[in-house]
């Protein structure tokens, strides 16, 4: 990770912002860096969970929402059940996402492009519809072949079907997204 120089780029909207969305207070981590230990996605993060939360306190909104971190958190929550303040990191990332989408950043664009076409899934079908949300993947990547020797081996088991399957309360879900694309303006 590059340094980064804390007093020149403080956004105190940004903290407020975060703070607002997620409803939870930043200053009350003390980095004692139980979400990292507990994460199993370090590994592949850019910047770890608790150098994300001592970036928020700084307001380095560029730096947090450029990150690949955010995108790849799959929200498992350990980070959440390790932290002795009960903050709820888990809800922080998803916040940081959302925020990131609005704002335009997208540091890793086929993780953004795969979560995009999920949500667009539920939204339409009430649940996701795995081939669907395959081919909306693919079409939008470009990636015709990447795990292309998966489908053989997946195929005969009978888990991904050619047709979206009805779910009871699908118009509920569909009300969920629209009451939130109300909310956010869009």
């Amino acid at each position: 990770m590059e340094t980064v120089n804390i007093t020149t780029s403080y956004d105190p909207d940004f903290v407020k912002q975060v703070e607002e969305e997620s409803g939870q207070t930043l200053n009350l981590c003390y980095q004692c860096g139980n979400c990292t230990a507990g994460c199993p996605y370090t590994f592949a993060y850019d910047i770890p969970v608790s150098q994300i939360m001592r970036l928020l306190q700084a307001g380095q909104k560029e730096t947090v929402l450029k990150s690949k971190s955010i995108w790849l958190c799959a929200t498992c929550e350990s980070c959440t059940t390790r932290c002795p303040n009960n903050i709820d990191v888990a809800h922080i990332m998803d916040v940081l996402r959302h925020i990131a989408r609005r704002e335009g950043y997208a540091s890793v664009r086929t993780v953004k492009t795969f979560w995009d076409s999920f949500l667009e899934s539920v939204e339409k079908h009430g649940r996701v519809f795995e081939m669907g949300l395959l081919a909306t993947y693919v079409a939008r990547t470009g990636r015709f072949w990447t795990d292309a020797e998966l489908g053989p081996k997946v195929l005969p088991k009978g888990k991904l079907h050619f047709k979206p399957h009805d779910i009871q309360g699908k118009e509920e879900v569909a009300k969920i997204f629209k009451r939130f694309k109300e909310e956010s303006g869009r």
